[in-house]
Parts: C-alpha cells; sequence; structure tokens
C-alpha cells in the first residue's frame, strides 16, 4: 500500500502497520496513506488491526510540520481529527495493536479503535499537550471524555499525566495488556473473533451508539479550525 503504512489482507483481516521514523510521527502523508489503507480494507471487508513498530505505536504529530506555521499545525490537526472521525465509524471492527509508546495522537489512535490491546514494558500511554505548551483542541477533549473514565480525563486531558500499559486499561486508552510474547497471537484471536460478528449489525450499532459523539466531533472540527492550538 504505502512504505508508511503497510497494507496486508488474508484470511479477513486487513494488517496495516506504521512506519514512519523513529517515533512513527503523524504526518498529513502518513494520514494520506492511512486513509489509502482504509478505503482498501473497506473494499476488502475486512476486519483492521492497525500497528506500530516494536517499542512504539506513535509519538503524535510531527512535530516539523506542526511547528513550521500555525496554519499547517491547524490543517494537520483537522486532517488527524478527520481520521479519528472516520475509524469511529468504519463499517468493520478496527483493532489497534499497541507496541509500545502511544503519545498524543498516537494515544487518540487508540481513542478512535473498537478494540486496543496493549504490551506489558517500561512504555508511556497518554496526551501530553499541555506538557508542551498545547492547548488541547476541540476534538481531543471531546474523544477523551468519551472514551476514557471521569477521572482519567482530567488526569490526562488537563494534568498531562501519562500511564503505563497496566495503568492505561484502567484509565481507557487499552482493553487488555499481554505480555510482549503474547502480543501477535492474542491480537491475531481478537480480529478473528470479531470476523465473526454480523457486519451490518455490527456497523449499524456502532454508528447508532456513536451517533451524538460523532455529531459532536463534526462540530468540534469545524470549531478547532477557527481557534489556535
Amino acid at each position: 500500500m504505502s512504505e508508511l503504512v503497510s497494507y496486508r489482507f488474508a484470511d479477513g483481516i486487513a494488517h496495516l502497520s506504521l512506519s514512519n521514523g523513529k517515533v512513527n510521527a503523524i504526518s498529513p502523508e502518513v494520514i494520506d496513506a492511512f486513509n489509502a489503507a482504509l478505503d482498501q480494507a473497506e473494499a476488502d471487508r475486512a476486519v483492521v488491526v492497525i500497528s506500530g513498530q516494536p517499542g512504539m505505536l506513535s509519538g503524535g504529530y510531527d512535530l516539523k510540520v506542526m511547528t513550521s506555521s500555525a496554519e499547517a499545525a491547524k490543517a494537520l490537526v483537522a486532517k488527524g481529527s478527520t481520521l479519528a472521525r472516520r475509524m469511529l465509524s468504519h463499517p468493520f471492527p478496527i483493532v489497534v495493536c499497541c507496541t509500545g509508546h502511544a503519545v498524543a495522537k498516537g494515544a487518540f489512535i487508540l481513542l478512535s479503535a473498537d478494540y486496543r490491546i496493549g504490551v506489558e514494558g517500561p512504555f508511556k500511554i497518554g496526551l501530553n499537550e499541555v506538557a508542551i505548551g498545547m492547548t488541547m483542541h476541540h476534538v481531543g477533549i471531546e474523544l477523551a471524555r468519551a472514551r476514557l473514565t471521569n477521572a482519567a480525563f482530567n488526569r490526562s486531558v488537563i494534568n498531562a499525566e501519562m500511564f503505563s500499559p497496566e495503568q492505561a486499561v484502567e484509565a481507557g486508552f487499552l482493553d487488555k495488556v499481554v505480555p510482549a510474547d503474547q502480543l501477535e497471537e492474542q491480537t491475531l484471536a481478537m480480529a478473528k473473533f470479531l470476523t465473526t460478528l454480523n457486519m451490518t449489525a455490527h456497523r449499524n450499532t456502532k454508528l447508532k451508539s456513536r451517533k451524538a459523539l460523532l455529531e459532536l466531533l463534526d462540530a468540534s472540527i469545524e470549531l478547532d479550525k477557527q481557534h489556535a492550538l
């Protein structure tokens, strides 16, 4: 599919793997590649598994883009927010295999998926925007509010607290954490289970249950275009 996001389809499962440098930075080109891969997965009627590199799902948005100009930063965040909305309304299940650190946009990828499985280890998961001088965008606030526990929402969004994989399960970033030697096997087992769902019922129930959130994200995307980060 792309050097940035590889695509492999087998047994009803589309495997999307992000590979963009040491921290798997999310750039405009990466988002374009993700969208192309999701297009293909939809055509293949596949359960989607998204993974990163060993030790790193993603460290967040590409800082070169984010610091180049206010306009470029806004455009990248809007593009990323639209991707999150697409993931939340994707007609087939999306599993994220969190291979290590997941920071900022990396953590939002987790919050945009249907099931999230992480790996044990000295990894950090969370939203560090406030710590690095960024006011959290409206989409980020609403997505975190919808997917995190009340206590974790404040600790994460307002205080920029980072979580271990085990703490990330309690907070709502992950659904399960497993040892490294079980990560691939258990991710595949969950994806195989999800292939047994009735996909029409899955899609309709997902859209019905997330209707208010999706509408809120649409409004928030427009708000973010009007405000500085």
